[in-house]
């Protein structure tokens, strides 16, 4: 019963920040960006929460588990990409009001504006769809080891737990926006450190140590390299790299801080935390490997570990961590999400004299009627590393080139941005729904198996449109024709 306890509790104690920082929200940006006023720890540690999802948790322990040490590489996509950021942050709060579609119309007018929204609500609901089955699959399984749900059928146990999770992430959500979820972060990023740091070398152990893992592992997976061809390593770490450069939830919080300086203090910090966090997941899924051979469902496999390898309140502790992990990822993104509709579709076109108690019900609403969409796209797959790396890449060869454009090309033309995202993002579409990958590796005389993701061909391919349609086409003077709200 600890689990499912400390998990209620948990539950509780969320929405209960939420209700208390309700009261302190009047107005959309103190909703969207917490009134501007997030301090370099609390920074750090929505940053960390935010970053650290479902894709970690899951994702990549499911790739470690089948691969062993080659995937240690993955981190530093996140890395990498928190490096360029350092050189986007002054330039994103200079020109930065609310969201990184205010920088998109700045530069390349409203249709940049409306498709850059776009892009990102698509991709940031698939990503939430799959915080919400990966936190339904943690709160079923509590449920089911402390005895509930036993007459329950296995589909109907899975419905109601993707329903509780989904009412919960929006609740949360809706009451107070980044005020809440920033705050309840910090707390979150304790919890991950805590929970993961303390279970790696009790599970380690428990496996045989470096000899046991090792021998569990396939023979590719011994070493650091071997297992991923070049083409592996860019369909990996590429669109996860995209992500984070062009991140909206990443940028939002750098936008919360007070200063530029406390902005980018909070950045360099978040290096070592992902590489902490994220090798600890990679490395406790390793001697899961180890320790649960024959697991059907290797995305699960910490939450395994932490039911039945490990001591109870210590795998209480690691399940509360998962459950954190999760629902800072999922409101985060459901926040961003929320935000760009509001802000850059319902305020900028439809009622540009909103006052700030309507925006902020309109916010709440719009936050609520995501939730839903996400719950039914919740139904629909239960794949986590693939459909996360897609997402990655959806938003990242969408939105990525062209808001590096706005921050530091200014010969790039609105026409040229506007075919970067739409041919970028069809290609990955069409790269996707008919599996080019093995056809393109053959084409490219690579062994067989070799696969080229998505994010290859549609990363050139808003390149050249970006950079080739901008050269053959007329610039637009910035700020030219803008009527966004406070000019």
């Amino acid at each position: 019963m600890l689990p499912l306890l400390v998990v209620t509790a948990y539950m509780i104690v969320l929405v209960s920040v939420g209700v208390a920082k309700s009261k302190s929200v009047h107005d959309q940006t103190g909703f969207t960006l917490a009134g501007r006023s997030l301090g370099p720890l609390v920074l750090v540690g929505t940053l960390l929460a935010t970053w650290t999802g479902t894709g970690s948790i899951f994702g990549n322990a499911e790739e470690a588990y089948g691969v062993g040490f080659p995937a240690l590489v993955l981190p530093f996509a996140a890395v990498f990409g928190i490096l360029v950021l350092q050189v986007m942050i002054p330039g994103v709060r200079r020109r930065g009001r609310f969201t990184l579609q205010d920088i998109l119309e700045d530069s390349f007018g409203p249709a940049a504006r409306v498709l850059g929204t776009l892009t990102l609500v698509i991709a940031y609901l698939v990503i939430v769809s799959y915080q919400i089955r990966a936190a339904s699959v943690v709160l079923e399984r509590v449920l089911s080891e402390a005895g509930f749900l036993v007459d329950a059928g296995p589909q109907a146990a899975h419905a109601l737990s993707m329903v509780t999770v989904a009412v919960l992430i929006g609740a949360y959500t809706a009451l107070a926006g980044l005020m809440s979820v920033a705050f309840t972060d910090g707390v979150n990023g304790v919890l991950m450190l805590v929970g993961v740091t303390a279970a790696l070398p009790l599970l380690w152990s428990a496996a045989g140590g470096l000899d046991g893992v090792m021998a569990a592992l396939p023979e590719s997976g011994r070493s650091f390299t071997g297992h991923y061809s070049r083409f592996d390593i860019a369909s990996i770490l590429l669109p996860s790299f995209l992500l984070v450069v062009g991140d909206a939830n990443l940028h939002q919080r750098f936008l919360a801080a007070p200063t530029t300086a406390a902005a980018r203090r909070a950045a360099w910090l978040l290096i070592p935390g992902v590489l902490i966090v994220d090798g600890v997941i990679l490395l406790v899924a390793m001697a899961g490997r180890s320790l649960l051979p024959e697991l059907s469902n290797p995305g699960h496999v910490i939450l395994e570990l932490a039911l039945t390898q490990l001591p109870v309140a210590l795998g209480a502790l690691l399940v509360a961590s998962i459950l954190a992990i999760i629902v800072s990822t999922a409101d985060s993104y459901l926040l961003s999400s929320a935000s760009a509709l509001v802000h850059d579709i319902y305020r900028r076109f439809f009622r540009r004299e909103a006052s700030g108690s309507q925006l902020l019900r309109a916010s709440r609403l719009t936050v609520g009627g995501l939730t839903v969409i996400a719950l039914g796209l919740a139904f629909t797959s239960d794949e986590f590393f693939s459909v996360a790396l897609f997402a990655y890449t959806i938003y990242g060869v969408g939105i990525t080139p062209p808001l590096l454009a706005a921050l530091f090309w200014r010969r790039a033309t609105p026409a040229g941005a506007a075919a970067s995202m739409v041919t970028a993002t069809s290609v990955a579409l069409w790269w996707k729904l008919f599996d080019r990958s093995e056809w393109a590796a053959q084409l490219l005389g690579q062994p067989e198996g070799t696969k080229v993701d998505a994010v290859v061909p549609a990363i050139i391919v808003a390149a050249v449109a970006l950079v080739g349609v901008s050269l053959m086409t007329r610039p637009r003077v910035r700020g030219e024709g803008s009527t966004q709200p406070g000019d």
